[in-house]
């Protein structure tokens, strides 16, 4: 039986892990208190805003405030909701001037493109925000990939190292577990999914260790069940 559905993580996996750290993080880090303070009062900024306000229970907090706490958990790189809903604001804006394109390996533009021909359903799932991975397939060096995906998860439907995460998205694409093939490099990823009998592929890029998984270094080296 062949795949219905491919999950496809991001960073170490369709794209390079220093196109994240080198380019991506760094040019938010720069860009994002003049975006804040040149846009704290439209709504969707300012509705981030408020959410950070939450987590850092804080409800009066300045919005100097929030920006010296925003750069603290890009410098942790931490999995903020609101965070990584910023950040993908920022990128939009360096993408569409220009200043960098959307990383993609060969391999997974080639193997994306197949599989989406043959009639599987291709998803998205990464720690950066919907919008974050939306903007790298739009400008990627390929050119406008969206069109071959089916949807994007972020770490609204939960933890990626959560067996509910994935339980939440089986449910939205209403499909059996077997029907389902999850590629990433991060073991405990992988891990949560095949609890549940997702079928699972480790991506091996950047010298990552491999483990129980069925391991590739390219998307050319995985098998598709007949």
């Amino acid at each position: 039986m062949k795949y219905s559905a491919i999950i496809t993580d991001i960073e170490g996996t369709t794209s390079r892990i220093s196109f994240v750290t080198e380019v991506l993080f760094p040019y938010a880090a720069r860009e994002l208190p003049g975006f804040i303070r040149a846009n704290a009062t439209e709504a969707a900024v300012a509705a981030e805003l408020d959410a950070c306000r939450s987590l850092m229970q804080q409800p009066d907090a300045t919005v100097d405030a929030i920006i010296e706490q925003l750069q603290q958990w890009i410098a942790e790189d931490q999995k903020i909701t609101p965070l990584k809903a910023m950040q993908g604001m920022v990128w939009q804006q360096g993408y569409q001037s220009g200043a960098f394109s959307g990383h993609l390996y060969q391999d997974a533009f080639a193997a994306l493109t197949r599989w989406q021909q043959q009639g599987i359903k291709l998803y998205v799932y990464s720690s950066g925000s919907v919008q974050a991975q939306q903007l790298l397939f739009q400008y990627s060096d390929f050119g406008d990939l969206t069109p071959l995906f089916s949807g994007y998860f972020d770490t609204r439907i939960g933890a990626k190292r959560d067996i509910s995460s994935y339980a939440a998205i089986l449910q939205q694409l209403q499909l059996p577990p077997k029907q389902v093939l999850f590629l990433s490099d991060v073991t405990a990823e992988l891990d949560a999914a095949k609890v549940l009998g997702i079928a699972t592929v480790q991506l091996i890029r950047d010298g990552q260790s491999p483990s129980e998984h069925p391991a590739v270094s390219s998307f050319t080296q995985i098998k598709e069940p007949q």
